[in-house]
């Protein structure tokens, strides 16, 4: 690996950061929030929308963490299930609602069934993260004392299986269609940031010479996440089951608050300590990107034209010849800010 690729001397780190969705990216920038999909005919179809600013707790360490870490679970939930409404959209075939669903959208309004689904996914997702990830491991370890009551052993066995049992499903699941597409559009998420704060103009020919690691990836938070529960659960000793399972969980907040602070420092530093930290996130995103195609990697472009530009909020559809502009909301003149001299205007991060 070429950490010199990665943590480039060259670079203007931003806080312009993405998400892979169904066959496009998010993109977020200070002001403005972009989702660019592709559609089945070619066209890329853009929503913009102004970016939720920052409370209060931005300013207090690891508390921001926290916060940073429930919005990101409940806001990736809501532009993941956008993107396959979008996509929805355009199917051929007409997608006609259950009885069920029309008893719901009656009885509660479709904004509110819509929450509902957003809500109750997170809740599914943290239930199975915690039952695969923090319970199973504690409770198979836990038969390790018939062998072993060295307290050493058996927090380093269960740290061990955690990273594991994680990296194994991250591995599983890259190897479905789907998930492998996402991957590739987060492979083109990287490339075009990577592009973006070396002052590069954004073509898919610029994007292309980048890798698809990046230091300030969210896979490499998860990684933290992990490295850091392994530390710290060392500290409490090897209790009864029970409380070591309340422990557990009771730690997570203060876990992802300093894994959010690590992952600060390691996006605006490139010392030696700062890249020995980022290597097992790094080597995950190997697993997590994928190497992407222009296609994608113009998506990506697009959506980080769309949060630079001056033009209004609104969605628009750029016709796949790339010759012809459909605007669908608004008809306002789109003005991109030159790349470098809108990064010399101020070092982000």
């Amino acid at each position: 690996m070429d950490l010199s690729k990665i943590f480039r001397k060259d670079a203007c780190p931003t806080k312009m950061g993405g998400q892979a969705v169904m066959e496009g990216i998010m993109m977020k920038g200070e002001e403005k929030t972009a989702l660019a999909v592709r559609l089945p005919g070619g066209d890329i179809k853009i929503e913009t929308m102004k970016t939720k600013q920052p409370g209060k707790w931005t300013r207090i360490p690891i508390v921001r963490g926290v916060a940073a870490f429930v919005d990101s679970l409940v806001s990736g939930t809501k532009i993941l299930m956008k993107s396959a409404d979008i996509l929805a959209e355009y199917e051929d075939e007409e997608y006609e609602e259950s009885r069920f669903e029309k008893w719901l959208n009656n009885k509660f309004g479709s904004d509110a069934v819509w929450n509902f689904m957003i809500y109750s996914s997170v809740v599914i997702a943290i239930l199975f993260c915690v039952g695969i990830f923090i319970i199973l491991p504690t409770g198979v370890v836990n038969l390790m004392k018939l062998v072993t009551d060295s307290i050493f052993w058996l927090n380093f066995t269960e740290g061990a299986v955690r990273i594991l049992l994680f990296v194994l499903y991250v591995w599983v699941i890259s190897f479905m269609g789907e998930i492998k597409r996402v991957f590739q559009y987060h492979g083109a998420e990287h490339k075009t940031i990577h592009c973006f704060e070396c002052g590069l103009e954004l073509t898919p020919e610029n994007c292309r010479q980048f890798p698809t690691l990046h230091p300030r990836c969210g896979t490499s938070f998860l990684m933290f996440v992990f490295i850091i529960a392994f530390i710290l659960h060392f500290l409490l000793g090897w209790p009864n089951l029970i409380f070591r399972i309340v422990s557990r969980l009771l730690l997570l907040p203060v876990i992802a608050g300093i894994s959010y602070e690590l992952l600060k420092w390691a996006g605006r530093s490139d010392n030696i300590v700062v890249k020995v930290l980022s290597l097992p996130g790094l080597y995950l995103q190997k697993i997590t990107t994928k190497e992407p195609d222009d296609k994608q990697l113009e998506v990506a472009i697009a959506a980080i034209n769309a949060v630079r530009s001056d033009a209004a909020v609104g969605t628009i559809v750029i016709s796949k010849d790339k010759k012809e502009e459909k605007e669908a909301e608004e008809e306002t003149p789109t003005e991109v800010k030159p790349l470098k001299s809108a990064l010399r205007r101020r070092r982000f991060i």
